[in-house]
């Protein structure tokens, strides 16, 4: 192995994260004065094209599919340049501190959000809960009949805190989040739900 691929081996993550935090930090400064140049639209797809290998990132996926879609007839409509505003805004979110309420944008939950069971459904915890320490979320849907534990491909339900953990990769969402996403696309029928729609349940 020569020592150029050892070295793209053993980074790729922390490249892979650090092209992901510039993609937001390009969609924040696009969004910032709330307006969609054609000269902005043109350097975020040319970028998105020189660093295709994070689209296969679940959440920047989807991002490249939606601006795909909207140019795939090559007219670009007011309306459809108002919504990719929209959906920038929401991809970048904002900056987010330890302990600071997470925005509902930042994480794509399943929408409509689902009437929750927990007889015999499967539950994973991410994030950092108002509702008390994640042993204590973990406890309390066993008490109510769900297993809870770690993310697979049988979890029914992923409950994303209401503040956002520093442990996560990129400010707006996390790795669980990220594979949760990526089950997802993949036709796994699993939930992507907040705090609150949970505690609601309870």
């Amino acid at each position: 192995m020569t020592n150029d691929s050892y070295f793209n081996r053993v980074n790729a993550p922390r490249l892979k994260a650090r092209q992901v935090d510039e993609l937001i930090g390009l969609a924040k400064g696009i969004a910032a004065d709330g307006e969609l140049a054609n000269s902005e639209l043109d350097y975020l797809v040319r970028w998105l094209v020189a660093n295709r290998e994070i689209t296969q990132d679940p959440l920047v996926s989807a991002l490249y599919r939606q601006i795909q879609g909207m140019l795939g007839d090559g007219v670009f409509t007011d309306e459809e340049r108002s919504e990719l505003l929209g959906i920038l805004k929401d991809f970048a979110s904002h900056p987010m501190e330890m302990g600071e309420p997470m925005l509902s944008t930042a994480v794509p939950f399943t929408n409509p959000l689902p009437r929750l069971e927990f007889g015999g459904r499967r539950y994973c915890f991410t994030g950092t809960f108002a509702f008390g320490t994640r042993n204590a979320c973990e406890t309390i849907v066993a008490e109510r009949g769900a297993v809870a534990g770690s993310l697979t491909k049988n979890t029914d339900v992923l409950v994303v805190g209401h503040y956002v953990t520093e442990s996560w990769l990129h400010s707006p969402y996390g790795l669980k989040i990220i594979k949760a996403k990526g089950m997802q696309d993949k036709g796994h029928p699993i939930a992507i739900i907040p705090e609150h729609h949970w505690s609601m349940h309870l």
